[in-house]
């Protein structure tokens, strides 16, 4: 093992590049493996990291250079993302097909990130494959630094909870299934923390009488939005995805697919046990899972049934959504105030609209954005690395600003945006389900959302003063969700549903984020260990 440290040291001499020399260094080495897990009480082949599953906490401070060492045993190619690390400057790390080519078999691949002015609740997760159905996920969490101000007092204890839905089939079947371009069939169970709903399988929490805790609940589903709660006990919520809130009280919390929240729960309740409940959301079949919230000085179990919750309302859903705001006194990661940056004062200078739809090209079930259905590169090339090599492959600016009602085509949609400007997305949701939508390498502002046809005059309802900065929004049924973003980290960075089959079959493309008057100044150069594959294979580390 001292060699393995050398080596890790003598790496990052080498790749680490205008990273900030104060900061400190955090190193992890992880071993990603097949193995057996137990989710839903039988046994499965899973992914594994270090032989846990889910896979082990990433902890970090803002600023921080974590260091992540991947060695993949697989045997087949292996990526991991960093849901919500917005890898600034430096999309060579983002972990998707459109950024990095994949681990080979055998291979190890050492990720460089730099959680740069960032703090906050997220979750790593395997991209390729559809591998994210068998595990490889984990939670990754952003402390502020010492001297900058929480809006809270320190909790007794603090929990990653990551819940979701699963299938009991593993990967490789269900992406055979996507591959002959069909649709899955509906999840079996929901999961908190890879435990499912069966008998003594739950996942439990000890907490002592009157204190407090905090828990971070992230989704890392595939599909289903989910409802969580606590019997007995209210919820106040205080971060979601890097933004401290408005400390707002719930009994449940919806929670969309690919969203992270963190919450304050106290043990005030007469001590023993009591449920954890997760559901799913909006749909005609519904699946519960319980976990335990126990009191450590008590041995009395839960009694009765768990609590219910909501299953198919949307307004109530809507209303909830609403009221989560930003903390405008509240430090983010500097110690000036969140609402220090005055976003509903600047004038967009592009407007984009996005429709999501389903249907068949060629008899074969596919989903698009704007009508077009993504697809890669027939070499396999990451756009990123074909636009570093500058070897093209594929059009930027080859999907359109607005849904143009056409039937569905195969492209690789790629957006063009100008570098250091202010622009407004709008997502249109014609169909009957709830979208969930994540662009990598930014935060947002969720500035309105609404049932209905967007218009401009939807726009006298934004929300200009406190809209909450995240990286995830949820677009309901029949209904439109407005976003602003602040283009200001150079790169190429993939906007995506997280509907993880719809992405999967084209409900995906890229941002570049890029002008003519960009210099390498403005972004980090090409690792010098990142791996090169398709039409970039063997080439030197330089642009050509």
């Amino acid at each position: 093992m001292p060699l393995k440290g050398e080596l890790a040291v003598f790496l990052v001499t080498l790749l680490v590049v205008n990273t900030i020399a104060e900061s400190p260094y955090r190193f992890f080495e992880w071993n990603v493996t097949y193995g057996t897990i137990w989710p839903l009480g039988l046994p499965q082949k899973g992914i594994l990291i270090n032989g846990q599953f889910p896979g082990p906490d990433i902890h970090s401070v803002t600023n921080d250079n974590v260091i992540i060492n991947v060695f993949n045993n697989l045997d087949e190619d292996f990526l991991i993302s960093w849901n919500g690390i917005q890898n600034r400057r430096n999309s060579f790390e983002d972990g998707v097909w459109g950024t990095t080519c994949p681990i080979p078999p055998g291979k190890n691949f050492t990720y460089i990130l730099q959680v740069k002015d960032q703090i906050g609740s997220f979750y790593y997760f395997p991209s390729t494959a559809f591998h994210k159905a068998s595990g490889g996920f984990g939670g990754f969490r952003i402390l502020s630094r010492p001297g900058i101000p929480v809006p809270f007092d320190e909790p007794a204890g603090d929990f990653t909870v990551l819940i979701g839905d699963w299938y009991k089939s593993n990967h490789t079947y269900l992406k055979s299934i996507l591959d002959r371009n069909h649709k899955l069939p509906f999840v079996d169970a929901l999961h908190i923390n890879g435990h499912g709903p069966q008998g003594p399988n739950r996942a439990a929490f000890t907490v002592d009488q009157g204190k407090t805790y905090r828990l971070r609940i992230s989704n890392v589903g595939l599909e289903h939005s989910l409802n969580f709660r606590i019997e007995g006990h209210k919820m106040k919520l205080v971060e979601v995805e890097g933004t401290h809130t408005m400390q707002e009280t719930y009994s449940s919390l919806d929670v969309h697919v690919g969203q992270s929240y963190s919450v304050l729960i106290t043990a005030d309740q007469t001590p023993k046990d009591y449920y954890i409940v997760v559901s799913n959301r909006f749909s005609s079949i519904l699946l519960t899972t319980t976990g335990v919230l126990h009191y450590s000085n008590s041995n009395q179990e839960f009694t009765g049934p768990p609590p219910g919750g909501p299953t198919i309302e949307i307004g109530w859903s809507l209303t909830q959504a609403r009221s989560i705001r930003t903390n405008l006194t509240a430090s983010g990661p500097r110690p000036n105030p969140q609402g220090s940056y005055h976003y509903g004062m600047i004038n967009t200078t592009r407007t984009i609209r996005l429709a999501n739809s389903a249907g068949q090209v060629n008899g074969k079930q596919r989903y698009a954005v704007n009508s077009v259905s993504f697809v890669p590169t027939k070499s396999g090339t990451p756009l990123k690395l074909a636009d570093y090599f500058n070897i093209g492959g594929f059009t930027p600016g080859n999907i359109p600003d607005a849904p143009t009602g056409k039937g569905i085509y195969l492209d690789t949609s790629v957006l063009q945006t100008d570098y250091r400007t202010f622009i407004e997305i709008v997502f249109e949701n014609k169909e009957g389900i709830v979208q969930s939508w994540h662009l990598n390498g930014y935060a947002f502002w969720v500035v309105g959302m609404d049932g209905g046809k967007w218009s401009p005059a939807s726009r006298d309802q934004y929300n200009l003063r406190d809209a909450v900065s995240r990286i995830t929004t949820q677009v309901y049924p029949k209904s439109w969700t407005a976003i602003y973003i602040a283009l200001d980290n150079v790169g190429m960075w993939n906007l995506r549903s997280e509907f993880w089959a719809r992405q999967y079959l084209g409900q995906q493309l890229y941002m570049r984020v890029y002008t003519t008057s960009t210099s390498l100044r403005d972004e980090y150069p090409i690792p010098i260990n990142a791996l090169l594959c398709g039409d970039v294979a063997g080439r030197p580390k330089r642009p050509l």
